[in-house]
C-alpha cells in the first residue's frame, strides 16, 4: 500500500450537519457533506501518526479501520481538536510497553496537561478495574524536524488569529489547519510540497481562519500540485465547492485518502 494521509474529519468546530439546522447541506444525502471535526492520520511504511483528537475520534477511527497509532501530533489546544483525547485509552491499552507519545507546541502541551491532569499526572491512578490513556507528552519546536516511528515530521508555525498553531510536513505532504496567516519561514519550508491540506472557512474574511479564496491563494503561492480544503462549514456543499474551485484544488471530505 502507498504511503498516505487520510482525512478522518473535514468539518469546522460545529461539524456538519449542524445541531438544529435543516439547510440544504445539513440535509444533504451526499456522504461527502457529512463532516466530522477536523482530524487526519498519516501512514508511512506501516507506521501511523494521528493529527489531533477531536470529539468524534472513536467514530472516525472505527469508520476507517484504524486500530492503532504510533504517536499523536497536536496542532493547538482548541476544544474541537483535543476533546476526544480520552478515546486514546483504547489505543494505549494495547501497547505492549511504555506510553503513547504525543507532541505539539509547548503551550498546547501545557494546556493538555492542565485540562486533562488525570491523564498526565502519574500520581492519579484509575480506580481498580478501570483505565486511563497512557500518554507521554513532549513539546516540539517549529522547524526542528524529528522522527516518530520512522516518519520524519517537520513542525510548521502559523497564526490562528493570535493563537499559535502548528502545521506539519511529512516529506511531499503538508497539513495545515486553523490557519489565518502563514509566516515566510513556513512558506519557505513548504517549498516542494506536492500535496497541501489547508483550512478554508467562508467566502468572507474571518479573523482566525483563511477564507476559501485565501486558501486557494495560499495553495498557489506554495505551488503544490494538489491542494485539499478542510475545516469546512455547512455554507457550501461538496459539489458546490468542487464546481467553483480551480484545477488542482478540491474540497476534502471524511475518508479522503491522499496517496504520496
Amino acid at each position: 500500500m502507498s504511503d498516505r494521509l487520510v482525512i478522518l474529519g473535514s468539518g469546522t468546530s460545529f461539524g456538519v450537519p449542524v445541531i438544529g439546522c435543516d439547510c440544504a447541506v445539513c440535509s444533504s444525502d451526499d456522504p461527502r457533506d457529512r463532516r466530522t471535526r477536523t482530524c487526519a492520520v498519516v501512514e508511512v511504511g506501516g507506521s501511523r501518526i494521528l493529527i489531533d483528537t477531536p470529539p468524534e475520534l472513536r467514530l472516525q477511527l472505527v469508520r476507517e479501520g484504524v486500530g492503532s497509532v504510533d504517536a499523536v501530533l497536536y496542532t493547538h489546544e482548541h476544544a474541537d481538536h483535543i476533546h476526544g483525547i480520552d478515546d486514546l485509552r483504547a489505543i494505549s491499552v494495547r501497547l505492549e510497553q511504555g506510553k503513547l507519545p504525543v507532541y505539539g507546541p509547548a503551550e498546547t502541551i501545557a494546556r493538555l496537561e492542565a485540562r486533562f491532569d488525570y491523564i498526565f499526572d502519574d500520581g492519579v491512578a484509575p480506580p481498580p478495574g478501570t483505565s486511563k490513556p497512557q500518554l507521554v507528552a513532549t513539546a516540539v519546536e517549529p522547524y526542528e524536524e524529528f522522527e516518530v516511528a520512522g516518519i520524519a515530521v517537520l513542525p510548521l508555525e502559523c497564526d490562528h488569529g493570535g493563537t499559535r498553531v502548528f502545521g506539519y510536513r511529512f516529506g511531499p505532504v503538508a497539513y495545515l489547519t486553523d490557519v489565518k496567516r502563514v509566516p515566510q519561514a513556513t512558506l519557505d519550508r513548504l517549498d516542494g510540497v506536492e500535496a497541501l491540506v489547508v483550512n478554508a472557512l467562508f467566502d468572507r474574511p474571518h479573523p482566525t481562519h483563511l477564507s476559501i479564496d485565501e486558501a486557494v491563494d495560499l495553495a498557489a503561492a506554495v505551488g503544490a500540485r494538489r491542494a485539499y480544503l478542510t475545516h469546512l462549514t455547512h455554507r457550501f456543499s461538496h459539489a458546490q465547492l468542487e464546481s467553483r474551485l480551480p484545477d488542482g484544488v478540491s474540497p476534502a471530505y471524511d475518508g479522503l485518502e491522499i496517496a504520496f
